[in-house]
């Protein structure tokens, strides 16, 4: 019964709220990918033709850096949580069909601003490995102790019972959302971002190893990221995930003494 409901939710995804949503995540996969682009065809202004672009893509360890640093953990968050969260976003805007005003607007919101918590914090350790030249600037690992260690520490935490605990919310929102309802959107929208912060958090992590401006690292993690939060799928994935991140770990460290 439950999936039937999520099912028809999702179907009526065609109000202007949902719109505006997934223009948000389209435009976000856009700025990345104009964040992505390569050097030296930013630089020879071939495709923008303006130096707003070399300069928005260019990151340094310095103040301004952060900032673009920032901006750019803020889009990849909105890029790759946003689509991992639509069955929650569908479910809530089914149950808000009573009259009440749910203000769907203020859930999402409130969901962002805990990615956006994350992405400042996120940027502050990128930030630290550039200066401890862990990392180049534009987040590609260059130590293989680093990237081993971030591997065994995403695949561990795929069999840990905070991982299951949040998992099992995101996968029944419905039970969710009955539990929290009356604390009102906002707060449900900072419940949910904190849930799949909690899913999450290690694997977003792994941008550090498969590079940070990698769009096809993103678009496979959040491939699996969707998948792992869907019920009659999720559940075979978890486990054998964290197998394999561990043996990459393993390897990745063997490898490198």
């Amino acid at each position: 019964m439950l999936k039937a409901r999520l099912t028809q939710s999702i179907r009526q995804m065609s109000g202007l709220h949902w719109l505006l949503l997934f223009a948000g995540i389209l435009l976000a996969w856009a700025g990345l990918f104009a964040m992505s682009v390569p050097a030296d065809l930013r630089a020879a202004g071939q495709v923008y033709g303006a130096d707003f672009w070399l300069a928005l893509c260019t990151m340094t360890a310095d103040a301004a850096g952060a900032g673009k640093m920032v901006l750019m953990w803020g889009l990849m968050s909105a890029a790759m949580m946003a689509p991992t969260a639509l069955p929650a976003f569908a479910t809530y805007d089914d149950l808000s069909q009573t009259g009440e005003n749910t203000r769907f607007g203020d859930l999402v919101f409130g969901y962002l601003t805990v990615w956006i918590g994350f992405s400042v914090l996120a940027a502050a350790l990128q930030l630290g490995l550039v200066r401890a030249d862990l990392i180049t600037v534009f987040g590609d690992s260059r130590s293989g102790l680093l990237s081993g260690a971030l591997l065994l520490i995403a695949g561990a935490y795929q069999f840990t019972p905070l991982k299951e605990s949040c998992l099992s919310k995101c996968r029944r929102p419905l039970v969710f959302f009955m539990q929290h309802w009356d604390e009102g959107p906002w707060r449900n929208g900072l419940r949910l971002g904190a849930v799949c912060l909690g899913c999450c958090w290690a694997l977003m992590l792994l941008a550090f190893v498969g590079g940070v401006m990698n769009l096809a690292f993103m678009a496979l993690a959040t491939v699996f990221m969707v998948l792992e939060k869907l019920p009659e799928i999720g559940r075979w994935l978890t486990r054998p995930m964290g197998v394999i991140l561990c043996a990459s770990g393993l390897w990745v460290l063997m490898t490198s003494i």
